[in-house]
């Protein structure tokens, strides 16, 4: 089922525990929302879809993010989803958003931001305040972006197509906060999606990781000193994860990586893979595997630029 090079890959980092790894990969994703409280109040929401016999499961590190235990099919056809006052996102998906902590009137950058899940969880969390930069390079993703925006009743996004490679030459140490979700080879999203094995290979993971080095590069010279950054992939290959945030972090002096702390199970990251060792704090970002919180794969850093 799996391609023989991607099971020897993760036998490197999981050894025994490679199996459980891959059963959990080959499950179905379970359905998570989040509660748009923009638009409506969480116990208001809550109540509303249990009258429907919708029942929920909090999430743990948020407080509007829930799972969905029954009727998952028809989550997507409820009024409150058509109207805005539910969104319907991937668990482990809240975490980076909720990592950065995007304040008040803060000025934020979403460097890759279509469709824009974590965009209308950032401006949730700003309340409609202060400006999100939300940036993509597709015109066909930027289409998806506005419209979940305007669904959600954002207003405080302004949307922008441009190449994030070079977003610093415009924006010069401009913004408080920078959301880096990067393209990447989608490892994470297997179990959504089986077309991802079909296309994964390790070139491709090479090609990405160069990417996202020099994305990164452009996020870090984007933000203020004294501003962070928080670096995500729903992959967890180690080229486009510990190498690229350990390439960065080699060029720019100014730059520490900061522990995460989240109510969740999460994993150390990895300071050696196969030959190349990495500097010993990217121990501090984090490895979120599908067998530990049953959530798709996810990657976080969290930067900052002193």
């Amino acid at each position: 089922m799996f391609p023989e090079k991607f099971v020897e890959r993760y036998r490197k980092i999981l050894g025994d525990e490679t199996e459980k790894f891959l059963e959990y990969m080959s499950k179905p994703l379970k359905k998570s929302i989040r509660v748009n409280t923009l638009k409506i109040d969480v116990s208001e929401c809550l109540r509303r879809l249990e009258e429907r016999g919708i029942l929920l499961e909090k999430i743990p590190w948020t407080e509007s993010g829930f799972w969905v235990r029954q009727k998952e099919g028809l989550i997507g056809y409820t009024l409150e989803h058509i109207l805005g006052y539910i969104y319907v996102q991937e668990a482990a998906s809240m975490i980076p958003p909720i990592v950065l902590a995007p304040r008040e009137d803060e000025l934020i950058l979403d460097m890759a931001a279509a469709p824009g899940s974590k965009t209308g969880q950032m401006a949730e969390m700003m309340n409609n305040t202060g400006l999100i930069l939300a940036n993509d390079v597709s015109v066909k993703r930027i289409k998806s972006l506005r419209f979940n925006m305007e669904k959600l009743g954002v207003i405080n996004v302004a949307v922008i197509m441009r190449d994030g490679r070079f977003l610093w030459k415009k924006y010069p140490g401009v913004f408080d906060r920078v959301l880096l979700d990067a393209p990447c080879s989608s490892e994470g999203s297997i179990r959504k999606d089986w077309g991802v094995l079909n296309r994964w290979s390790p070139r491709l993971v090479k090609r990405m990781s160069r990417l996202q080095i020099s994305l990164l590069d452009s996020a870090v010279r984007c933000v203020k000193h004294g501003g962070e950054i928080v670096y995500s992939t729903c992959t967890l290959a180690p080229e486009e994860n510990e190498m690229v945030v350990d390439t960065v972090l080699r060029r720019h002096r100014d730059l520490r990586i900061e522990k995460i702390k989240i109510p969740a199970v999460t994993r150390p990251g990895l300071i050696k893979w196969e030959k190349r060792e990495f500097d010993p704090s990217l121990e501090d970002t984090v490895r979120i595997y599908p067998q530990d919180n049953d959530t798709q794969a996810f990657f976080v850093a969290k930067l900052v630029r002193e």
